[in-house]
């Protein structure tokens, strides 16, 4: 894709610029969520009793998309400030628990017609004598909707620059061999507070052979036991993680200290079959904010 400040000849300038510039921004933006497929589960479980699998890809646009099927490798990873992203690797990845260089999809590329859907089969064919666990890969999903004109702004009229719109989604791949099972420890709580959020950071590590999937959910009390504010959101532990909950509150309303409730639970999923979940520990803990 042409970078957008490459759209405007460089004796353009002021207002006229800036708008265009926006506009720009905009019709990209706008084309691109139109070009992008639907893609059901989002997460595959395969196993040593039944290697394959399926993904459902749906075009919900009126023109035919492009779809290409790759795998990757990325697990969700956190900074200091309990921050958490996934960088997905696609090549030269050397974890033990990656099934990077052992799944395959059928048919790897594939046009979806309008309004229409696309069944991809996926097939895994482990190694040899593989130790019991889970292992890991990306689905990434590739659309593109083909070439769209846009205008650019010029003295002249009819120049125009082509742009490709591509969307990239990636959904996790899990394999399983052998018994699971899952094993969370929490091995540091940070709180803070300002004027307008209180804080929380879990530290946790996952001491199992299988993903740590539930929810973890933080409940602040105020010294006479009223409650002061509420937040909870899913988990999933590959294997050592900060999350960090924030929870809006209005300072000077409660009596100090706060009391801290942490829960940690694999119950309460409702985006995975429970015929698919590895129930592991609950966690209660509490802690103090002065």
């Amino acid at each position: 894709m042409k970078r957008s400040e490459s759209l405007i000849p460089g004796n353009q300038a002021g207002f006229g610029r800036r708008f265009f510039c926006l506009l720009v921004v905009f019709i990209l933006i706008s084309t691109k969520l139109s070009a992008g497929v639907l893609v059901a589960p989002t997460v595959v479980f395969m196993s040593d009793k039944n290697r394959t699998g399926r993904i459902n890809v749906q075009n919900p646009t009126d023109k035919p998309i492009e779809v290409t099927i790759s795998f990757g490798f990325g697990l969700p990873e956190s900074d200091s400030l309990g921050n958490v992203k996934v960088v997905i690797e696609d090549s030269n990845v050397v974890d033990p628990r990656s099934a990077l260089d052992w799944v395959r999809a059928f048919p790897r590329k594939v046009l979806v017609p309008p309004n229409g859907e696309q069944v991809v089969r996926l097939v895994a064919r482990p190694p040899q004598n593989l130790p019991e666990g889970e292992y890991w890969a990306r689905i990434i999903v590739r659309s593109q909707q083909g070439q769209t004109t846009i205008p650019t702004a010029g003295e002249s009229d009819g120049i125009t620059t082509t742009l490709n719109m591509i969307i990239k989604t990636a959904i996790m791949l899990k394999f399983r061999n052998g018994q699971m099972n899952a094993e969370l420890e929490v091995t540091n709580i940070q709180t803070s507070r300002d004027d307008k959020k209180l804080r929380v950071i879990v530290d946790m590590a996952n001491h199992g052979n299988a993903s740590y999937l539930g929810r973890i959910s933080c409940r602040v009390l105020d010294a006479d036991k009223k409650q002061v504010a509420l937040a909870g959101t899913d988990l999933a532990v590959y294997r050592n993680l900060k999350r960090k909950l924030e929870m809006p509150y209005v300072p000077g309303e409660h009596l100090m200290p706060f009391e801290v409730e942490i829960k940690i639970t694999s119950e309460g999923r409702t985006d995975i079959a429970r015929e698919f979940m590895v129930f592991g520990n609950e966690i209660n803990r509490v802690v103090y904010l002065d």
